[in-house]
């Protein structure tokens, strides 16, 4: 099964599990290209093992969008405000 380890993302960006038919990946999707935030998108129901993955990020649920940041934390359908600040902490900790 994959890791958290092998899905983290580079600073500044995060990574998004998601399905293609998740209204709310869609609407996080489009508030994070209105904010310039970069993101890569895995989806759950074609990526062997991420399914799982976001299983066990999420104490057992299979819920997206879920999202796996520079520092390898996770955040379950978060606000843009959130992805927002903790970026921003992440940035501020790298200096």
């Amino acid at each position: 099964m994959p890791t958290v380890a092998e899905f983290t993302p580079p600073a500044g960006s995060v990574l998004m599990f998601s399905t293609t038919w998740c209204g709310y990946c869609r609407n996080l999707k489009g508030q994070l290209d209105r904010a310039g935030i970069a993101y890569t998108e895995v989806n759950i129901e074609e990526v062997e093992g991420t399914a799982e993955l976001v299983a066990e990020v999420n104490g057992g649920n299979q819920t997206v969008p879920t999202l796996i940041f520079p520092d390898g934390s996770s955040a379950t359908n978060p606000s843009l405000a959130t992805v927002q600040a903790r970026l921003s902490d992440a940035a501020s900790a790298g200096r």
